[in-house]
């Protein structure tokens, strides 16, 4: 014979487990939900991005392979080439350029972009991008080798 109270207790905690399924069910729609909507999110952040970053490339100078690396081309002084269409840190070394009391040698421009100018291999690529900037147009050179802005 069947004790009552025992099935008593199978039929009680049978009752628990269906309503427990029944909230897990709902969590569980739930969470399938949400990330449903997490991959569309995420789905329009990647087209937002690649539309900004497309726009970014085509408002910028068009990169060129040097030794199968993509390098930022210094465009050509030229009517119609804005300064804006230079990289930013060729902007910032021609403001400091443009800042200066007069002529400067590349030290004092890397002391005002706040280049450690102390270390030879810190300076020298701000020198070459002076020369770079005095072989595109925007920068003069002087005999003495310290640099100028284009009259």
């Amino acid at each position: 014979m069947l004790d009552p109270e025992l099935l008593e207790r199978i039929t009680a905690r049978g009752a628990e487990l269906d309503e427990l399924e029944e909230q897990l069910d709902k969590q569980l729609a739930e969470v399938r939900a949400e990330r449903d909507e997490l991959a569309v999110a995420e789905r329009v952040l990647e087209r937002v991005s690649e539309q900004l970053a497309d726009e970014r490339v085509s408002a910028a100078p068009a990169p060129g392979q040097v030794g199968g690396r993509a390098v930022m081309l210094v465009p050509h002084r030229e009517p119609g080439v804005e300064e804006t269409m230079l990289p930013p840190d060729y902007q910032r070394i021609l403001a400091a350029v443009r800042q200066a009391a007069g002529p400067v040698m590349a030290r004092q421009v890397g002391d005002a972009l706040g280049v450690d100018v102390s270390v030879r291999a810190k300076l020298e690529p701000l020198r070459s991008k002076l020369v770079r900037l005095v072989d595109r147009g925007w920068l003069r050179k002087l005999p003495d080798g310290r640099f100028t802005t284009r009259l």
